[in-house]
């Protein structure tokens, strides 16, 4: 029998000018290190784009460290502001 690990949640969230590539490129980073998209929602606002994405990061290989890392290291690439944080402080500090 395995142990199944308990998920656990993060959101991503990610602002900047739009541009081709942006969802491809962040899936490649999440996919690197084993963590699962489970659900993503973009808009693009005039020249903006807006996008959450919910991820589980439970059997990533590598820490939370080197994910946000490697996020900033993206985001710096692509000229964006990329965050992630556990989903039950992403929902504190956006609750109305």
């Amino acid at each position: 029998m395995t142990d199944k690990k308990p998920s656990q949640l993060c959101i991503v969230t990610v602002i900047g000018d739009d541009q081709v590539g942006i969802v491809a490129k962040l899936a490649s980073v999440m996919a690197r290190a084993d963590v699962n998209i489970l659900d993503i929602t973009q808009k693009v606002f005039e020249e903006t784009f807006v996008m959450t994405m919910a991820v589980d990061v439970a059997h990533a290989t590598v820490g939370m460290d080197t994910i946000k890392r490697r996020l900033d290291r993206l985001g710096q690439q692509l000229a964006l502001k990329i965050t992630i944080q556990d989903v039950n402080i992403f929902k504190a500090m956006h609750r109305v």
